[in-house]
């Protein structure tokens, strides 16, 4: 997430359609009490408990109201934080402040609640060789920054998007015919795919996979 090109590339236009949602033509509120620029300061303080996660999505959407605005965090992203923590301080213009302080708030309590429940259930499997994945079940325009969470919070990204790999579900397998025909068309479809995943329900499904080349 500290990644730059990434950032720029894949999450600012994200981050812009957010705060488009949110400030159609203008702030009406902030520009009626405030209409010039004044510098302020706010702090960034924990109100429960948890791992924090997204603290660089948090900052950039400020920096992309005004590129001026400055960012200081005291914690970083995977770190254990309590209730009343002083997590960090933002300096700029408090018009900028005042109209993008939802957004960077929805970002970071978001990511910050999905690491938390994450590394929560992670913590479950500590010592175990189970490993905990997400899917691709995601919010609409939200997948870059809820993996990115599940990582902070000590889970795995599974597929990121329906090219990423082959994984036959019960609809596949009810379309293609079978187990076993449902991995020979995917093998003859796409024989560059390196791994062919099968759900199964049961154990003769899991035998027929295994045969099949899954």
């Amino acid at each position: 997430m500290n990644d730059q090109i990434t950032m720029k590339l894949n999450m600012d236009k994200l981050i812009l359609q957010a705060l488009e949602e949110d400030i159609t033509s203008e702030d009406i509120t902030t520009n009626a009490v405030m209409r010039e620029s004044r510098t302020g300061e706010v702090d960034l303080i924990c109100k429960e408990d948890g791992i924090i996660a997204g603290l660089e999505v948090f900052k950039r959407t400020f920096e992309l109201l005004d590129e001026n605005t400055k960012v200081e965090f005291y914690v970083k992203d995977g770190d254990k934080v309590k209730n009343k923590d002083l997590m960090g301080k933002v300096t700029g213009d408090i018009r900028v402040l005042l109209s993008g302080e939802r957004t960077a708030l929805n970002y970071l309590q978001r990511m910050s609640g999905i690491a938390t429940y994450t590394n929560t259930v992670a913590s479950l499997l500590k010592n175990t060789k189970t490993k905990l994945l997400d899917t691709r079940k995601t919010t609409p325009n939200m997948r870059i920054f809820e993996k990115y969470a599940v990582k902070v919070g000590g889970g795995y990204n599974h597929r990121y998007n329906l090219s990423d790999g082959i994984l036959l579900k019960d609809n596949h397998i009810g379309a293609a015919g079978g187990v076993k025909e449902a991995i020979e068309m995917a093998k003859e479809y796409a024989p560059f795919v390196r791994k062919i995943e099968v759900e199964v329900e049961n154990l003769e499904m899991l035998k027929e996979a295994l045969s099949a080349g899954a």
